[in-house]
């Protein structure tokens, strides 16, 4: 038998992939759901690399209220980087998707393109990550997070109490993986 050579699909996965068997028990109802859930994650995706680009280009968005707008301006105004990586270890690290740390002051926005409630820690972490990484102490340092999201920026000055605690729990929870691992 010879096979038929889909050079142009390597290393992609079909929505209805035999990988993600679930489907078979879904209703109509529930897969288009998880279709348009699907597409979601697609677009937003595609729009955080388009607002990476026009940052690191400085290419400006119009002044409106319009969530990538604003997160993109204010990433150019402040000087940020997109897409930054933090590393602890192995088992610890994530990106930030805008950055900055100049004049004592770091900053972290974070674009969110769905409608799922937000939660800053995800951005705690991130500070965390930095201050482990840059040998940075949190509380000699000021900090200042932003979630953009559904025309609305939220804005968090967390300090060492916040972060402090998350160091502490990223350096034992790396350990404790390490220890397992090791032990295997």
């Amino acid at each position: 038998m010879r096979f038929n050579k889909h050079y142009e699909l390597a290393g992609k996965h079909a929505y209805l992939s035999a990988s993600k068997h679930s489907w078979l028990n879904y209703s109509d109802e529930k897969l288009l759901q998880s279709y348009q859930n699907h597409l979601a994650v697609e677009r937003g995706t595609r729009l955080h690399a388009l607002a990476a680009e026009h940052i690191s280009l400085g290419l400006s968005m119009p002044r409106n209220n319009k969530t990538i707008n604003k997160y993109i301006n204010d990433a150019i105004g402040f000087r940020m980087e997109p897409e930054v990586l933090l590393f602890y270890s192995k088992n610890c690290f994530g990106t930030a998707d805008a950055i900055c740390f100049r004049n004592n002051l770091l900053r972290i926005h974070d674009l969110k393109t769905g409608i799922t409630k937000v939660h800053m820690e995800q951005l705690f972490i991130y500070a965390a990550l930095f201050c482990l990484e840059y040998n940075q102490k949190p509380g000699e340092i000021k900090m200042e997070t932003r979630i953009y999201q559904n025309d609305d920026i939220f804005v968090c000055n967390p300090t060492a109490e916040d972060i402090a605690p998350i160091i502490s729990k990223i350096i034992h929870f790396d350990k404790l993986i390490d220890q397992t691992a090791e032990d295997l």
